[in-house]
């Protein structure tokens, strides 16, 4: 049956009719979202990535903070060092004591709890040739305000710095999550410096004209201010990560380009067939808008799996990718057919000389380069698929060395102040003192059977090397919860320090506790780590059916068949699938890490499988639907299967060629910063574009096609009452 109450092209119609009103509309839409970001956005983002699942580590925090009084506080460690004096000479306790005097100075408000080794006497503060001493420092207040406070410190610790043969530096929690957050914001902001003017220029050689060039760019720029404007306001009741706004704007760009191309080249192909300017915007509504829309679901859908995951950070970037994504289709709809109305022919005003000057004939008229590649494809359709499902196939090979992990301070840059800070603090003494393993003891404190407990599970740790000196022992006034902190050896990332938590969970503690009426539960930096990497390996095969299940259902109400969706999953999973073994073979294996400038690393950092699935998922549907419409749509009027894939890949050849150009060289400008983490998302993104692009869009859709033939628009008769999409003429 045929759908009746929406349509693309009333509304096209519409907003072409009223073009001022439109525009209206929507400059008050953003005046509206800037007022919100300047009023609201400080407010509404946050650094903290916390679980909604309770896990472990999350039900050990809540223990301490309800009856020990000690949730997450921020620790932080000021080292001083230097090379020719040490800590019993007098001139290094002048100036550990002044550095001590004027950060204490700060007050209750900023440094809760510090103490260096002259006032203790504590040895285990200074190191082995007692040329290093470190002051540790508790800051007040939560992980939020430790941030807000610590540049005061960081600017006292500075002064000290480097002078008079003295070295300080200060590193922990909220210095290296300081650190951390400018480093990612410099990674983020370099990307989108880089990706606009790469992205305009792609344009202009695409479309050949400035103008043309332009309006793509503005409807991304709209898409972008009128999402951030909305995740303003939703952050007022729910918490969103401060990354939400790079996501925004890196799926902006991407989409609202993209679909602005889409319908401007559909424009600009009917006029260039000779219609007039009102049937051209009502044919580019009727089809490339259609499209467009539905496009806008099939990456919705695939952006709903990383929500279901139960991290804060997964459902914040998911929350702004949809905002996005909403604001691109819905001023493509409306906004682009109003701008299309006013400007007529002066769309293809500001022509840059020798690009651009077949955009719109190769569309409308037979032969070209994408026809070409089409029809050699199609005359040896089983070589062809062959070949290129075994390429993809081979890319997937290293996947089975597929390690997932968190990257540490250890990955960080070595410029970063508190990373020089950590490797001092590794080499003598360890930066475990700064995370250690929290075991947290609910139980009777003045039993005989839990104190016996507590010793032997002491006696362990301190057999472990992968552990650090003796834990400490803290039991609550009420005798009812102790707490017994063993800090961890070298990065609380790393694999030693991963294994030895995992080793503390499943053999000591129950080795230990034996028999003992208590519950044992491990919190601290490490263990949170660990529930985080395990809810990401447990949750990824979840997305994928979730998202695969989804998009099945919307490809076949959109195509009106079974064989279409199918062969577009499995082809997406084979070129997802193909980008996660080229990110082992480069970051974990290290092929071509050093030529690339890459950092290896031996895992997968947790969140980017996820993120990568979800957002290539719904890009490559992107295109998907974009070339297979234009295919059904000449289906539909000839009947030829082989004359329709031709026509489809002609018509849609150079576009896609163009957005995936545009997409690779974005993402490729995240792969180019410090973080080995936004590499590998990077890296990851423009690899699953440019193979989705040529290989799965070049090769594999138009043998396959050529194969199944007329099987292409299969529908069970069981399915046929499914409402029916056609685009027409």
């Amino acid at each position: 049956m045929q759908i009746p109450s929406f349509s693309t092209e009333s509304i096209a119609r519409s907003c072409s009719r009223r073009p001022w009103l439109t525009i209206g509309v929507w400059f008050f839409i953003i005046l509206l979202s800037l007022g919100f970001i300047f009023l609201f956005l400080g407010d509404a983002l946050t650094s903290d990535v916390t679980f909604t699942n309770n896990p472990e580590s999350e039900r050990a925090n809540d223990i301490l903070e309800e009856r020990m009084d000690e949730g997450y506080w921020a620790t932080e460690i000021v080292i001083v060092r230097s090379q020719t004096l040490t800590v019993d000479d007098q001139a290094f306790q002048a100036r550990v004591q002044e550095l001590f005097g004027e950060i204490a100075a700060l007050g209750s408000e900023v440094i809760d709890v510090a103490v260096n080794y002259y006032i203790t006497g504590d040895e285990s503060l200074v190191s082995a040739e007692r040329h290093t001493t470190i002051m540790p420092l508790v800051m007040a207040g939560s992980y939020e305000n430790a941030l807000e406070n610590i540049g005061q410190v960081n600017d006292i610790v500075h002064k000290y710095g480097d002078a008079d043969s003295f070295e300080a530096l200060i590193t922990g929690d909220a210095s290296v999550g300081e650190d951390w957050e400018e480093a990612a914001q410099a990674d983020l902001e370099k990307a989108e410096l880089f990706g606009i003017p790469i992205a305009l220029v792609i344009l202009l050689v695409v479309f050949g004209t400035i103008t043309a060039a332009v309006v793509p760019v503005l409807i991304g720029i709209i898409a972008i201010v009128t999402a951030v404007g909305a995740v303003a306001v939703i952050g007022q009741g729910y918490e969103l990560s401060i990354f939400v706004v790079n996501m925004i704007a890196a799926m902006g760009f991407a989409l609202g380009i993209d679909y602005s191309l889409f319908i401007v080249s559909r424009y600009r192909e009917e006029r260039f067939r000779g219609r007039e300017k009102t049937d051209a915007i009502v044919i580019a509504a009727a089809t490339a808008n259609r499209t467009v829309f539905f496009s806008g679901i099939a990456v919705v859908l695939a952006l709903l799996g990383m929500v279901i995951v139960p991290l804060t950070i997964f459902q914040s970037i998911a929350a702004g990718a949809i905002l996005v994504v909403i604001a691109a289709v819905a001023a493509t709809l409306t906004l682009l057919p109003a701008v299309l109305s006013l400007m007529g022919e002066r769309i293809n005003s500001l022509r840059v000389p020798y690009v651009g000057r077949r955009f719109g004939r190769q569309e409308a008229q037979s032969g070209g380069f994408w026809e070409r590649i089409a029809r050699i494809v199609m005359r040896r359709p089983w070589v062809s698929l062959i070949l290129a499902a075994g390429l993809l196939i081979c890319a997937i090979v290293p996947v089975y060395q597929f390690n997932l992990g968190a990257s540490g301070i250890s990955s960080m840059p070595d410029n970063l102040e508190s990373k020089k800070g950590f490797l001092i603090l590794e080499e003598d003494f360890s930066f475990g003192m700064l995370t250690p393993a929290q075991i947290v003891i609910d139980g009777d404190i003045g039993s005989a059977s839990v104190q016996d407990g507590v010793d032997n599970l002491t006696t362990i740790i301190e057999s472990d090397p992968s552990f650090y000196g003796s834990p400490t022992l803290a039991i609550n006034s009420s005798l009812d919860l102790a707490k017994l902190s063993a800090p961890v050896m070298g990065d609380p990332n790393n694999d030693q320090a991963m294994n030895a938590v995992r080793k503390l969970r499943s053999e000591y503690i129950p080795q230990a506790f034996s028999g003992v009426d208590a519950e044992v539960l491990v919190t601290g930096a490490t263990a949170a780590n660990i529930d985080y990497i395990d809810v990401t390996r447990d949750y990824l095969p979840i997305v994928f059916v979730f998202v695969l299940g989804l998009s099945f259902i919307l490809l076949t109400v959109f195509f009106h068949s079974i064989v279409v969706p199918i062969k577009a999953i499995l082809m997406n999973i084979l070129s997802v699938g193909a980008t996660y073994g080229l990110v082992v073979l480069v970051f974990q294996i290290g092929f071509g890490a050093d030529l690339l400038g890459f950092q290896a690393l031996d895992k997968f950092e947790a969140w980017v499988p996820i993120f990568l699935f979800c957002v290539l998922f719904g890009l490559s549907m992107d295109y998907h639907v974009f070339l297979l419409s234009r295919i059904r749509e000449r289906y539909d009027q000839t009947g030829n299967n082989t004359e329709s894939v031709a026509f489809g890949l002609r018509s849609t050849g150079s576009i896609i060629t163009g957005a995936a150009i545009i997409m690779v060289a974005v993402f490729s400008s995240f792969a180019a910063g410090d973080l080995v983490m936004f590499q590998q998302m990077g890296f990851g993104l423009a690899v699953a574009i440019l193979l989705d692009a040529t290989i799965v869009r070049s090769i594999l859709v138009p043998s396959a096609m050529q194969l199944l033939g007329t099987r292409n628009w299969y529908l069970p008769r069981a399915l046929r009452w499914l409402p029916e999409v056609r685009l027409r003429e």
